[in-house]
């Protein structure tokens, strides 16, 4: 859903609106809301990212955070999980994770759903790429496949069942197969 505004918001002003939900986002000048996320995505998201943090984050090496806000360069995206490696978290005075994420993450993940625009969602993959991030994972449930997105490769497809999806250097003791990942939409 693209919501035009009477006029033109710049980025500082977008972030000074209320929240909305689902989540908007402010992509070149333009609020995009993102859509409602149904079964497949929500079974996914919810267990990808605690089985990340399980592995990554017991060791102080990365976090994942579910629809998280990240405004970088001049946009304000919220991927469907991203992934900071402990030392990029941004933190208060007192240690605590704070609550303005203004940069990319390490590790971008999107789950697409139904009624969503896999065009859009790419290029806030690819954008992020440009910002630092080291890898992009598009998984799109219906067609029980991952991209994998990186800056310095071509884009690779996973859609085998046994194949080991690829992760970032950092999140090497992360490990996890097409099946492994589709199958949480069957338990």
């Amino acid at each position: 859903m693209v919501q035009t505004p009477a006029q033109f918001l710049t980025l500082e002003e977008f972030l000074q609106l209320s929240e909305t939900k689902p989540a908007s986002e402010y992509i070149d000048g333009r609020i995009i809301q993102k859509p409602m996320p149904q079964g497949e995505h929500s079974a996914i998201q919810t267990e990808l990212a605690p089985a990340i943090n399980s592995i990554l984050k017991t060791k102080k090496i990365a976090r994942a955070f579910s629809e998280l806000r990240c405004t970088f360069g001049l946009r304000s995206i919220v991927p469907d999980i991203s992934v900071f490696t402990w030392d990029r978290i941004p933190r208060k005075e007192n240690g605590e994770v704070a609550n303005n994420f203004p940069i990319a993450p390490d590790w971008t993940i999107e789950i697409l759903s139904p009624d969503q625009n896999q065009t859009k969602v790419t290029k806030n993959i690819l954008y992020c790429l440009e910002y630092g991030t080291q890898m992009g994972w598009l998984i799109d449930p219906k067609e029980q496949s991952v991209f994998a997105y990186l800056s310095d490769r071509p884009t690779s497809v996973y859609d085998k069942p046994k194949a080991q999806l690829p992760v970032p250097e950092f999140a090497k003791d992360f490990s996890l197969t097409v099946e492994d990942l589709f199958s949480w939409l069957l338990n």
